[in-house]
């Protein structure tokens, strides 16, 4: 089992920026990937950035240059940090781990993005 716990979201006006933070425990040993995922209301599941044990990253096109997802191997923590936030960015975002085929999801934290 991995638990996977995020923090970070919150109110922010348009323009602002965040980080957030997915910190992993339990059986961590073998992640292949950690991943931000959103849901805004209404719409599917979508995801937002990748990153792969040997370092690869990917980013939905909407995001791409705005938000930077990054590693702390030490910590077990994957972090997402977003600037230039828009209204459309408001949403649940989710933190997910796939270890040995099987993906973790975390309780998800609500971003919320002010015109």
């Amino acid at each position: 089992q991995v638990q996977l716990v995020e923090s970070g979201g919150g109110l922010v006006q348009a323009g602002g920026s965040l980080r957030l933070a997915c910190a992993a425990s339990g059986s961590i040993f073998g992640i292949r990937t950690m991943a931000w995922y959103r849901q805004a209301p209404g719409k599917q599941r979508e995801s937002v950035a990748i990153i792969t044990s040997d370092g690869t990253i990917d980013y939905l096109n909407s995001v791409k240059g705005r938000f930077t997802i990054s590693r702390d191997g030490a910590k077990n923590t994957v972090y997402l940090q977003m600037i230039s936030l828009k209204p459309e960015d408001t949403a649940v975002y989710y933190c997910a781990a796939t270890v040995r085929g099987i993906m973790y999801w975390g309780q998800g934290t609500q971003v919320t993005v002010s015109s």
